[in-house]
């Protein structure tokens, strides 16, 4: 299923991480793909304080992942811009954070061939003044979750 959401401000694409979060689940992984400045970080930050007490979520630019605890599972929000080669994901310990946490991985493209499968994934593009928001997956179970999304 694939759903298109536009944002016309910074508060629209915080809104939209917020009801994406409110159908999350353990094992879920959100890749977010866009360029620099698309919105990444802005749908990562509301993502994360709607499920947390994090006042503060900053851009793992420099050291790669940023762990929050959430009433139900751990949240990793990972920032693979800098890594060189794709093994050096596990270096992250993404083992772990896949199969019991929810993960939020910006640049995904960067785990090449040992991306999961089952991800979603949340494509952000700049159109004119706004945002054009993409989330999709095809996986059965989460596009009856994303179906619940308005």
């Amino acid at each position: 299923m694939k759903k298109v959401f536009n944002s016309a401000s910074e508060q629209d694409t915080a809104d939209l991480a917020r009801k994406l979060a409110a159908v999350t689940k353990p094992g879920d992984i959100w890749a977010l793909h866009g360029t620099l400045g698309a919105g990444k970080s802005v749908f990562a930050r509301a993502f994360v304080q709607s499920l947390t007490n994090a006042k503060e979520v900053p851009s793992p630019t420099f050291t790669l992942v940023q762990m929050y605890v959430a009433p139900e599972f751990d949240i990793y929000h990972y920032d693979l811009y800098r890594l060189k080669r794709p093994d050096e994901i596990f270096e992250l310990g993404v083992e772990e954070a896949f199969y019991t946490g929810v993960s939020l991985v910006e640049w995904p493209e960067k785990m090449g061939p040992f991306a999961p499968r089952n991800m979603w994934t949340v494509e952000i593009k700049a159109e004119d003044n706004r945002r054009v928001i993409t989330i999709s997956s095809d996986d059965a179970e989460k596009s009856g979750r994303l179906a619940d999304v308005g």
